[in-house]
């Protein structure tokens, strides 16, 4: 059950927010998520996203970002406050919450995503209407967006291809990225990523599936020795997150209003939101290597073997959608097919 918290304690949780009076605007909404307001994704992603919001809605729109789940609950509990009206708006994983949006899944897996969150993010706006809309019921995606790519963090073992993985426990948060560590004969230990660091201290896992911008924020880099990814940053799939509102607030609200959050989660937008989390990808390395811990690049031989290995986890989640009635072999060339339009197009 959602923890009830006083007002007091609601007014001094709100992170990131204006001095300007709530009153002062007539529609005020409450955005919760789960990692910190220190995060790069609430202070490079979701604070301007809010301000942008507000700004073209000529100061009618007041966005209250509430983070470290201050609102009470647990990071896989986020979807259904924003569907029950809990909250206003949500920023969450989709895999949280395994089984409520599998087509968009396809983007995830290992060998359709390789290493450009912006043609992605792309691609998932180009696709969302046609193939995946229908998933988001209860709720009005504001945007859909990936992170740079799920890499290999280890406590002590380096790895260099996949024989290096048997036996390992591995965390992810995703069903595909379960798939993943799977395929590699490790073990798959599912998680919220705030839950991590202590996990890594007492060896609960021996590492993690995760892109190189959380290392910061949760200080990977004293709980790992190696980062490890593939040649030109090729990554073992990635993550899909959603910004949401509920959908009757989001019905109740004049079509100004509506067009003031529509105009900042355009398709510019969700470029940038790749821009952003390569950016902050890049800083989480450059951390993790300046505290002495070793970043292994795979040799192009190496990556290959990875790809190879991973390839029946493509099958696995195409077997897994025509059970479902869903034809996910023309889902996986249609995602395909837009992440290699949109790197032209990117100019990445």
């Amino acid at each position: 059950m959602i923890k009830k918290l006083g007002l007091a304690v609601l007014a001094t949780a709100a992170m990131g927010l204006s001095t300007a009076p709530a009153f002062a605007q007539e529609h005020v909404f409450k955005l919760h998520h789960f990692l910190g307001a220190k995060a790069p994704a609430q202070t490079k992603m979701l604070e301007p996203w809010a301000r942008a919001v507000e700004e073209n809605s000529g100061g009618k729109v007041k966005i209250e970002i509430y983070p470290s789940m201050t609102l009470g609950g647990r990071p896989p509990e986020l979807i259904n406050q924003v569907r029950d009206g809990v909250v206003d708006l949500v920023w969450t994983v989709n895999g949280y919450t395994p089984g409520l949006f599998p087509r968009t899944e396809v983007v995830e897996l290992p060998n359709v995503y390789k290493n450009d969150p912006v043609a992605t993010n792309l691609a998932l706006f180009d696709m969302y209407e046609e193939h995946l809309s229908e998933e988001y019921r209860g709720v009005e995606p504001m945007f859909l967006h990936v992170h740079a790519g799920q890499a290999i963090h280890t406590v002590d073992k380096e790895v260099r291809n996949p024989e290096d993985m048997a036996g390992l426990k591995l965390r992810i948060p995703t069903r595909t990225g379960a798939w993943v560590i799977e395929a590699l004969g490790a073990s798959p230990v599912s998680m919220p990523v705030p839950d991590l660091p202590q996990s890594l201290s007492k060896k609960v896992v021996d590492g993690a599936f995760i892109p190189w911008e959380i290392i910061p924020a949760l200080k990977i880099q004293d709980q790992t020795d190696y980062q490890i990814e593939g040649h030109d940053k090729t990554r073992f799939g990635t993550t899909t997150f959603q910004v949401s509102m509920n959908q009757n607030r989001w019905n109740s609200l004049p079509e100004d209003v509506q067009k003031a959050f529509r105009d900042a989660s355009n398709r510019e937008w969700a470029a940038e939101v790749g821009r952003i989390w390569r950016a902050i990808d890049e800083h989480g390395i450059g951390v993790a290597t300046e505290a002495g811990n070793t970043h292994v690049t795979l040799t192009e031989e190496e990556t290959a073997a990875f790809q190879q290995a991973l390839e029946p986890v493509v099958q696995r989640w195409v077997d897994d959608m025509s059970g479902k009635g869903v034809d996910g072999e023309a889902l996986v060339q249609t995602a395909r097919d837009l992440i290699e339009q949109n790197t032209e197009g990117a100019g990445n």
